[in-house]
């Protein structure tokens, strides 16, 4: 990444590497992120193997998370004793969307590193009495955490923002892990974990030994034959004008996916519910989720409600923890974000408040978004708030690793990392005038969803 200015200004500009790629014979992308100044090196597996592709409950993070426990040729102690021995991290995340496994090493391990790594991707055996443990293990502790308010309110925002059956807003029973066997996630594992669905990217010191173990293990991954660029399939999104960002990266929807086939599955229409209440009898507490369904990261007003969510809630002295922290001690934080998911994103507002004042902190989240719809925002308080998210741009980006994962949101969005400039660009030209217009046009009261879980609900 390279700056004009060491501090944030308007002169800054983002330059961050861009990831050259490599296209194996199975199609499988590997994208190398070059930094040989660090001794170090991030093999990142994106595998579109999130919990919306799965039709058994909980197989997809099952499978996820079961893959180091045992392979063909490592028992899950060894495989776990051979990284920690080269003092190298294996880390797995999953997301309605996607699958992240990460294997990070000294460079000068990274042939004894990816050696484990060929085995827990493409040798995974399943065992049994793994399966079992997890299950079991996994089912307490969603019981337990289904008995936090804050749970069972994000629980029931899904649900309300896109329907109980919906690919974004199901939450299955934890009794489904009694019925979950070592066949689903198998069969989930031959299904997902596929060249088609995969790419890889490198960070940090990537020789050419190193560069080529990768390549061999992405090489072995099953799947068709390789396609050049896949376009995104169409989505049915919210239908909005482009407004005061119609210069905005909207084309690159169409530019190609990382993944060598396409997702070509039928998504069905969210079924918004606009009120929900949840129950908690004793609770001390009540969990407040306030939003509204919007659109993915590559919309044109994406940036432009990145700025207007950090006003409400995106930072410390953001108008929500001056209001609910600050003047009322309603709640100790509060947080107004964007999410960005493959095929929809929303904006949500969450806080968790003393029972009593319930009704009164309802009130002032609706009255601070209701000031942005009808008041311009002082510029200074606008110079603030771009410069906080432009200071988190510039601290996400210190490093390699942290290059590699804004490059996969990039690419997983149909960019490149030139976006990253193009985003600040959209941020810095933001006006009052624009923090007020999309204000007015996405946060009309009548379109927000609002949940509260706790007790003595009316």
């Amino acid at each position: 990444m390279k700056t004009t200015d060491s501090n944030p200004s308007p002169t800054t500009t983002l330059d961050v590497t861009a990831a050259e790629r490599r296209r194996l014979p199975n199609g499988v992308a590997l994208y190398l992120l070059h930094a040989d100044e660090f001794e170090v090196l991030r093999v990142s597996f994106v595998f579109r193997a999130g919990s919306v592709h799965q039709q058994v409950p909980f197989s997809a993070s099952a499978t996820a998370n079961l893959l180091a426990e045992g392979t063909r040729d490592l028992t899950a102690a060894e495989v776990a004793e051979r990284l920690d021995y080269y003092g190298s991290w294996y880390d797995v995340s999953i997301d309605r969307d996607y699958v992240y496994i990460s294997f990070a090493m000294l460079s000068r391990f990274a042939a004894e590193t990816l050696a484990v790594a060929e085995q827990v991707l493409l040798r995974p055996l399943f065992p049994e009495e793994e399966v079992a443990a997890y299950c079991a293990e996994r089912r307490q502790r969603l019981a337990i955490e289904r008995r936090k308010v804050d749970v069972e309110a994000r629980e029931a925002f899904a649900r309300a923002l896109f329907g109980p059956e919906h690919p974004y807003g199901i939450a299955a029973d934890e009794a489904a892990y009694e019925r979950l066997t070592r066949d689903d996630v198998a069969a989930f594992y031959e299904r997902h974990y596929t060249a088609p669905n995969c790419f890889v990217v490198c960070s940090g010191r990537i020789d050419p030994a190193a560069e080529e173990a990768v390549a061999a293990i992405a090489a072995q991954l099953p799947g068709g034959p390789c396609t050049e660029e896949i376009s995104r399939p169409d989505v049915a999104e919210p239908q909005v004008a482009a407004g005061a960002f119609a210069g905005a990266d909207t084309a690159t929807a169409a530019e190609g996916s990382p993944f060598a086939g396409a997702d070509t599955r039928p998504f069905p229409a969210p079924a918004t519910q606009h009120e929900a209440r949840v129950a908690h009898p004793g609770a001390v507490q009540s969990s407040i989720r306030i939003g509204r369904l919007l659109f993915p990261r590559r919309h044109p007003d994406f940036a432009g409600m990145q700025v207007v969510a950090a006003a409400l809630g995106g930072y410390f002295g953001s108008r929500l923890m001056q209001n609910l922290r600050e003047r009322n001690g309603y709640t100790y934080g509060v947080v107004a974000a964007m999410v960005n998911f493959e095929r929809a994103g929303y904006l949500a507002v969450a806080a968790q408040v003393g029972t009593e004042v319930t009704g009164a902190a309802l009130a002032e989240i609706y009255a601070e978004i209701e000031r942005l719809r009808t008041e311009l925002l002082p510029d200074e308080e606008l110079a603030l708030v771009k410069r906080i998210m432009e200071g988190e741009m510039m601290r996400i980006l210190d490093g390699p690793f942290g290059i590699a994962d804004v490059t996969i949101e990039n690419l997983l969005c149909g960019t490149d990392n030139g976006a990253i400039d193009r985003n600040l660009a959209l941020i810095r030209a933001t006006t009052p005038e624009d923090v007020r217009r999309l204000a007015r046009k996405y946060l009309a009261r009548e379109d927000l969803v609002t949940v509260v879980a706790g007790d003595s609900l009316s």
